[in-house]
């Protein structure tokens, strides 16, 4: 039987990379020691590309699509709960691209919502993906029947596919950049 969720797993722990970054980046600006604000736009790439397009999508379009298909229910239902974390998470991630638009373009008086933004995007993704890794990843390995899952698998090589080779490479390239 195919694992099929242990890709998604490994996915979260480079996301929370990020979100660690995040975190530390939003308390030093804070404290008016953090002020390389092209920090948080290169993580809005991060977490819209990486996160949102990359390995959101495989959980949207596949793992969710799969649950619901084999009997959770779309609606008040754990796969429900993860669709709008997804949404709040995509609204904190517009509140920081902006003001950290204006802060790189000189308009003072952007911090507050830069870590407003960024820390309530962190929080947010921290109690998602304790959530999907120990209560929906474990449920979907133990419900999804044996059947499905190597269409999931390659509905995930699939999506890999769909980003340039070294896509991922890229995005870790960048997290190394800045924990350095």
């Amino acid at each position: 039987m195919e694992d099929v969720t242990n890709v998604m797993v490994q996915e979260h722990k480079l996301i929370l990379r990020v979100v660690a970054l995040t975190e530390k980046n939003s308390a030093l600006a804070e404290e008016g020691k953090f002020t390389d604000w092209q920090f948080f736009l290169d993580a809005v790439d991060f977490i819209r590309n990486y996160a949102d397009r990359f390995h959101h999508a495989k959980e949207e379009d596949t793992l969710f699509v799969a649950l619901v298909a084999n009997g959770m229910p779309k609606e008040n239902s754990p796969v429900a709960a993860m669709h709008l974390a997804h949404d709040v998470g995509r609204a904190f991630v517009r509140g920081m691209e902006e003001a950290a638009t204006k802060a790189l373009a000189g308009e003072p008086g952007q911090e507050a919502a830069i870590t407003e933004n960024a820390r309530g995007y962190a929080a947010l993704l921290r109690e998602h993906i304790h959530t999907e890794d120990n209560i929906l990843y474990p449920l979907a390995e133990k419900t999804l029947p044996a059947d499905v899952r190597p269409a999931m698998v390659e509905a995930y090589n699939r999506a890999e596919a769909a980003v340039p080779p070294d896509f991922t490479d890229h995005y870790t390239r960048m997290v190394e950049r800045y924990e350095a």
